[in-house]
């Protein structure tokens, strides 16, 4: 997928995460977390098995992560992709 616009997903109400997602010349991860220490790795790799999964090799993602579960993370990764693709 291309990513052909900025678009976001989220909150930043406890819990959830805010996602920004931008075309970019690769794919890249910038997180902040209220859990960062203890679960950076586990939230890289969500939003990396979401970007395998739809075919994402160049965007700008970041993550405001307010103590999301992963499959919040995972969908608002997804949603945030789509939207900036296109598909929503």
């Amino acid at each position: 997928m291309e990513i052909k616009k900025t678009a976001t997903a989220g909150t930043l109400e406890s819990s959830d995460a805010y996602v920004v997602a931008e075309p970019f010349d690769t794919l890249e991860v910038d997180l902040t977390s209220v859990v960062y220490e203890q679960f950076k790795d586990e939230i890289i790799s969500q939003v990396k098995a979401v970007t395998d999964a739809l075919g994402v090799s160049k965007a700008k993602i970041t993550i405001n992560d307010r103590g999301a579960v992963d499959c919040v993370i995972r969908a608002r990764v997804e949603t945030a992709l789509k939207r900036a693709g296109g598909e929503m």
